[in-house]
Order: C-alpha cells, then structure tokens, then sequence
C-alpha cells in the first residue's frame, strides 16, 4: 500500500493544474515548503518521478500524466458527491470558483459579490480574473464567465447582465487640437493606446454600422495590459482608447472625455456565466445562479420603473 490519501492526490492535482507551486499552495491553503514536501513525499512512496521541477517551471513526466488523467476526474466526483450531501443540509455552503476576464468582474461581478455572500454567509467566493480562454473544468473551476462569441456548445450559459457596447474616448483638449475621427479608417491618423492581452495577443478595434464591419490596427506610442492605466492616459491627453463604456461612462457625463464614432459603436450580448451541462451544478453555484436571476430580475424592474418626478 502506498498509504496515499485524497489531500495527497488533490495537493498532486493541484500543482499538476497550475504548473505552480505558489498558485497551487494558495489555492489548497497550505505553505508552498508543505506542498512540496508533500509531492516528494508521494513521489518517493510511488517510486516514481511525477514532476520535473526547475526555478522556472513546472511540468509533468510521463507517470504525472497519466495519474492526472486518472485522479483529476475522480477527485472531481468525489467534490461532486461532497457538494451533493451538503445541499442536504438545505444551505448552501462551500467553495465557488469563478473565472471570469477583467472587464465582467469589474463592471457585472463586482457589485454582486457583497450582497451575494451577505445572502450566504456560509459560501467561499473565488474571483480569477483571466482574459486567455481556457478549460475551466480541468482548471478546477465550478464556472466561467465569457462572451458569446467564446462559449462552448456543451457548456449551460446564463445571461449576467444587459447588451453592453465598447466607446472610443479621448481628452475634450486632444479632440480641440487634433479633431475628431469620423471615420474608423481616421484613427491612422491620431495617437491610440492599446492593449496586450495576457496570452500575447493584441486585438483590433472593431466597429460595425447598418451591417458593415471594419476592424482597424491602432498605431500609438502606449501599450498596457492594464485598462485604468490607458484611461489615466486618455484623460491625460495621449490620444484616443477604446473600451467597455461602462468604465468611463462617468467621465464622458462629467465632460472628462468625449466619446467619438458613436454610430461605430454597436451594442452587443452581455457576458453569460457558463457551467459544464453533465452533471447537475453544486449548491453554492446553483445558489449563485438563482442569486444572478433575482438580480437581473429586480435591474430590469428599476430601468422599466420611472423615475422619480418625471410622471407615470
């Protein structure tokens, strides 16, 4: 017998996820030393290396590979079953991950998370802001946060929030001296600030009217991975930033920027939560899925009800 029990498979799973200790130690609440004397130890009980470890990565040998394959789904059975009999108890209690990319957490998640966990106290909360797409089930999340365009067919989606729309901005003084773009095709001609995604990519900007799509290549002298840093540079005067109008509808209100290309600027669907659809989801999602309904419920009331003052 190798005296192996689940918090060493999961501890196992856990840095086979990650392919980082550090993440992986934070993620099981353990010391990063405790972690891997933990794998050291299931390795010299197995009789078998399941890790190459250097000071830079992590990846799995050829044994590692196929105890992941093995355990990973078995572990997740076995969360599963766990899940199942808590929601016996009749509330709902446990760990929720979600990942979900910067934007979705900062202007649909966000002002949930308070009253959600104040409805279920006895919930853990875990927000992963990540804009790369990846698997959330063999990541070990209980649910993901995406756009349409990026959802799996096996996957259950839930709508988050209404039709959202990206704004192209800049500083009032910017647009006094150097005009206003008319055109997508015109922002070759200004300063634009850009943004690198975390896998490397950087997107076009792109726009659609009556049908017609054009998509353009910013040239401009910032590049940011950080989207409060290119508003900063926007308010500042370096030229013109396209993002979610959410994160700058006070400041186009307040005059702080001026919006250009609003005709270029179509609405589009909202970011849906999306869960695997094989099995039935644990209580602590089912009961945030339920908690996403009533607050979409109660959002529609307030814009259909009106406003104070201004007559039935």
């Amino acid at each position: 017998m190798t005296d192996l029990d689940l918090r060493d498979l999961a501890a196992f799973v856990a840095v086979a996820r990650t392919r980082n200790f550090r993440r992986a130690a934070v993620e099981s609440g353990v010391s990063v030393s405790g972690l891997s004397q933990r794998l050291r130890d299931i390795e010299e009980r197995l009789g078998v290396r399941l890790l190459h470890r250097t000071t830079r990565s992590v990846a799995l040998t050829e044994a590692g590979e196929v105890l992941l394959a093995r355990v990973g789904p078995a572990l997740r059975d076995v969360d599963a079953a766990l899940d199942q009999v808590r929601g016996l108890r009749g509330v709902p209690a446990g760990r929720l991950r979600i990942n979900a990319p910067a934007p979705a957490v900062d202007l649909v998640l966000a002002p949930m998370v308070t009253p959600f966990l104040a409805a279920y106290p006895q919930i853990e909360l875990e927000i992963v802001a990540q804009t790369s797409l990846i698997d959330i089930v063999a990541a070990g999340f209980d649910a993901g946060v995406r756009y349409g365009e990026h959802l799996a067919q096996d996957m259950i989606a839930v709508s988050l929030g209404p039709p959202e729309r990206f704004v192209v901005v800049a500083s009032p003084d910017y647009v006094a001296q150097h005009g206003a773009p008319r055109q997508p095709q015109d922002l070759f001609a200004h300063r634009c600030i850009r943004i690198r995604f975390e896998s490397g990519a950087m997107p076009d900007w792109e726009f659609e009217n009556a049908g017609r799509v054009v998509r353009v290549t910013p040239r401009g002298p910032l590049l940011v991975s950080y989207s409060q840093l290119a508003i900063r540079a926007a308010l500042d005067g370096l030229g013109f930033f396209a993002t979610f109008e959410g994160y700058v509808r006070d400041d186009i209100a307040a005059g702080r920027l001026v919006s250009v290309l609003e005709d270029w600027c179509e609405p589009f669907p909202g970011p849906f939560l999306y869960y695997p659809s094989r099995r039935q989801p644990p209580p602590a999602l089912a009961a945030f899925i339920g908690f996403v309904a009533q607050w979409r419920k109660r959002a529609r009331a307030a814009i259909a009800s009106p406003s104070p003052g201004r007559g039935g």
